[in-house]
């Protein structure tokens, strides 16, 4: 008589779903991705969707194994892809993150996370490869908020080169004294962030008050930033409310026109010149938390020279060293740092 086959312990499903979660706090349309799997994994892997969700931004790791539980249930669906590919780039797993977004790329055909996965390249310490997607013809088919990320994540790739003047270029869009939301909030915010970095702490702190008048919802931690730097502090009670200042702070943040190098710098590259070192079209550097490419054809756009017609011309748009060896079809990148 054969021994009975040891049973082997079970492996662990995931980690444990609050009880008052069932799966339809998903919207409809998502859930609908789901019709796929049978009705036992549609739920399991919907439950565990909405704990990643929940857990996102107060316990970064716990969203990671909530995602996971569900990528292993659902590996063929998008919305589990998706899922995944964020929760393991917020928590610093880039390489793993490039993978899952770019098999979400493949099932669904969207670059809705060009700029994120460029950030990716650049925790991976590859900055000039962010700097290439930056460039890529990906980046035309963003929309105006995804195009700005691209532009932080680019610029981002610039100050990873040690290319401060370059990067500050990349920002100077527009959108910069003249957008609304979260986007302008980011756009500002890495502005603020990089003329710190640059020495520039005066109009630094200005552009960090500039931020938190734009970010409603505290995407940012401009406030933050800006008690730091005037040594002030504020209880919840007395926080001070911002309202967005009237006109440009920065007369070469109000036009792209603008593409002369600043004063202190006068070889400094621009967009538009074919010599140029700097991300032009493209610019920025992003996931501070998503790194990510980047910019659409200009005078559509709005978003570079008018003369300059899209990304054609990688060194006259800036969007790539124009000393690097490496391919001109475009890219940018985001940052999450």
């Amino acid at each position: 008589m054969r021994e009975r086959a040891r049973e082997r312990p079970e492996r662990p499903l995931g980690p444990p779903i609050d009880e008052d979660v069932t799966g339809n706090e998903l919207d409809a349309q998502v859930r609908r991705e789901l019709d796929s799997l049978t009705k036992g994994h549609a739920e399991f892997v919907a439950r565990h969707l909405v704990m990643a969700a929940r857990a996102f931004d107060e316990d970064p790791e716990l969203a990671y194994q909530h995602a996971a539980a569900a990528r292993r249930r659902a590996g063929r669906v998008g919305l589990a892809r998706e899922a995944m590919a964020l929760a393991a780039y917020r928590t610093g797993r880039y390489a793993e993150a490039l993978t899952e977004f770019r098999a979400l790329r493949r099932i669904t055909g969207s670059v809705d996370h060009w700029p994120t996965m460029a950030d990716c390249e650049r925790g991976l310490g590859r900055p000039r490869k962010a700097l290439e997607m930056a460039g890529s013809s990906e980046v035309r088919k963003l929309d105006a908020d995804g195009r700005i990320e691209m532009r932080i994540v680019a610029a981002g790739a610039r100050r990873d080169l040690g290319q401060l003047d370059a990067a500050l270029l990349t920002l100077r869009v527009p959108e910069l004294s003249r957008g609304s939301g979260q986007a302008a909030a980011r756009l500002r915010y890495a502005y603020a962030d990089t003329l710190l970095a640059a020495g520039r702490e005066d109009e630094a702190l200005e552009w960090f008050h500039r931020a938190a008048a734009a970010d409603a919802d505290g995407a940012t931690d401009a406030i933050e930033r800006i008690t730091e730097l005037e040594g002030v502090t504020f209880s919840e009670a007395d926080a001070p409310e911002y309202a967005e200042p009237d006109g440009p702070a920065d007369p070469k943040a109000d036009a792209l026109e603008d593409t002369k190098p600043d004063e202190e710098d006068p070889d400094a590259d621009v967009p538009g010149n074919a010599k140029a070192d700097v991300p032009g079209d493209a610019k920025a550097d992003v996931p501070g938390d998503a790194k990510a490419d980047v910019l659409v054809d200009a005078k559509v756009d709005g978003l570079v020279d008018a003369k300059v017609d899209g990304l054609v011309d990688a060194e006259a748009n800036g969007l790539v060293d124009a000393e690097a060896d490496v391919p001109v079809d475009g890219r940018t990148k985001i940052s999450a740092d």
